[in-house]
């Protein structure tokens, strides 16, 4: 998709601070970090989001959630993180591409979500 920013990164069109690539996925620093350690973990091919998902993207997903302990640890998350995926409107979703953010830290990331 020419016009997807996470596309552009995969094909090396917009520079990122890769921390890890195979074949399938491809990971990088977040421009704008909300913690300490805050990465962004997405499939090469273009998938739109979680709510698009079938059978076939089941190995990607795996993939790309197998990969997210030794990440977290490597980039200064060694005790714990948490992984989210923002999916569609209601949850943020601001790429269309699928990715999942893994953020930690020396800290607790605190709750999860707030009460309404």
């Amino acid at each position: 998709m020419e016009d997807c920013l996470f596309c552009r990164i995969v094909a090396g069109r917009i520079p990122a601070r890769k921390v890890f690539e195979d074949d399938e996925i491809l990971a990088f620093h977040d421009i704008n970090p909300a913690r300490p350690v805050h990465l962004l973990v997405i499939p090469k091919r273009h998938i739109t989001s979680l709510a698009t998902v079938d059978d076939a993207d089941i190995p990607v997903l795996g993939r790309m959630l197998a990969v997210a302990n030794r990440l977290a640890a490597e980039q200064g998350s060694p005790d714990g993180f948490r992984v989210i995926i923002n999916t569609g409107r209601i949850g943020h979703q601001e790429v269309q591409h699928l990715h999942t953010h893994i953020v930690g830290g020396p800290d607790p990331v605190g709750p999860m979500l707030k009460r309404v």
